[in-house]
């Protein structure tokens, strides 16, 4: 059963249509992830679960039951949000005990509710602080704790770890994994960020312009994305795109002409491509090696424009004879120069080819363990 059936969810704003028909079934138990650009619709469509936002037609069904024309409050449903809009004049108690006594539980309930929740958050030691008092974290962990003493069927994550510094955001996404596994809940969280889409996610909705591009978990996203954007948004640094032409077609994949006039057989199905005809070919910046070795099936040549010292990497943007910028990713022992001649390697088991429309052409092969993220 699903936790959460959209269907055909269509919302508008002044005549612009943000949300396209969109179809997702969330699983019961399952953290998703809502991810894409800026103005995607993805905080849309969370606030169109939550009925913050009425959406102009489709269905809204929670744990079978259709709540489209429902309020809020009603459809058993718990929102942290970006900003904490914690009340300042309340301590961590009041704050998260406020929902519940706007719902006039019993107070020994509300009690009991509040110190279970402060227990799993570990701020047991802050309910009698104000929120000036708290940290960025401890206050989204306050947020947090108000949604769950709630016990909502779904919660619903809009951005929540933005405000935060980039070593808190990543202790927050561990804290929410372990959340999320100890409560066994059905969470939808929304975020702009791919790594932590990547990091957080049992399956991710990539959004784009209103429409759903793709879901699937994350290895599956960043192993076969089905079109060129999901592959572009999905992985980081981004992947390398280059034009290229194809020489032939036949049983043993596609044969395209990489930049410098070599031959590659890629092996995806090209029943429907034809000589000459003109490719995308992807490959991603951790996939390209500094120079040949055993696993490599052809090779680029350029030269190091900018050299970028991450510490356990080294980033390499190379400008190929044609004048096209790539980046490949290598170890941070590497011993490269600006200015530098270099032939990066790669092998055809880790390269897409997309059509001009952006579609990606099915692979021949399943996808195996020789494909693993490197």
């Amino acid at each position: 059963m699903s936790a959460v059936h959209l269907q055909k969810i269509r919302k508008a704003f002044a005549g612009t249509d943000v949300l396209k028909g969109v179809d997702i079934d969330v699983k019961e138990h399952e953290f998703l992830v809502f991810v894409g650009p800026s103005g995607c619709g993805k905080s849309t469509l969370l606030r169109s679960i939550a009925g913050l936002e009425r959406i102009d037609s489709g269905r809204v069904v929670i744990e079978g039951e259709d709540v489209t024309e429902l309020e809020p409050s009603e459809r058993g449903v718990a929102m942290v949000f970006q900003s904490y809009a914690l009340y300042p004049h309340m301590s961590v108690y009041e704050n998260i005990a406020f929902g519940l006594r706007m719902i006039k539980l019993p107070e020994a309930q509300i009690k009991e509710r509040v110190h279970r929740a402060a227990d799993i958050l570990q701020i047991g030691q802050l309910l009698e602080r104000r929120p000036r008092a708290l940290s960025g974290g401890q206050r989204q962990r306050v947020a947090i704790g108000r949604s769950i003493v709630r016990e909502p069927k779904v919660f619903l994550f809009d951005e929540p770890l933005s405000n935060l510094d980039a070593a808190l955001r990543v202790q927050m996404r561990l804290e929410l994994i372990k959340l999320h596994k100890q409560l066994n809940a059905t969470m939808i969280y929304v975020t702009h960020d791919q790594t932590e889409a990547m990091t957080m996610a049992d399956r991710i909705v990539v959004l784009n312009h209103g429409e759903v591009e793709q879901i699937g978990s994350p290895l599956e996203l960043y192993r076969t994305p089905r079109n060129r954007f999901v592959a572009g948004f999905i992985g980081s640094p981004k992947m390398n795109f280059l034009e290229v032409r194809v020489q032939k077609s036949d049983e043993a994949g596609v044969t395209i002409e990489l930049p410098g006039g070599a031959p590659l057989v890629v092996p995806c199905n090209g029943d429907a491509v034809e000589p000459d005809q003109k490719l995308v070919l992807g490959v991603r910046p951790e996939h390209l090696s500094e120079s040949a070795n055993s696993d490599t099936d052809s090779t680029l040549a350029g030269e190091v424009m900018v050299i970028e010292h991450l510490g356990s990497e080294t980033l390499l943007h190379v400008r190929l004879a044609d004048e096209r910028v790539i980046q490949v990713k290598g170890s941070g022992e590497s011993a490269a120069l600006e200015g530098q001649p270099i032939k990066p390697g790669f092998s055809k088991r880790h390269v897409h080819l997309f059509r001009q429309d952006g579609m990606a052409l099915e692979r021949k092969q399943p996808v195996t363990d020789a494909m693993r993220v490197s």
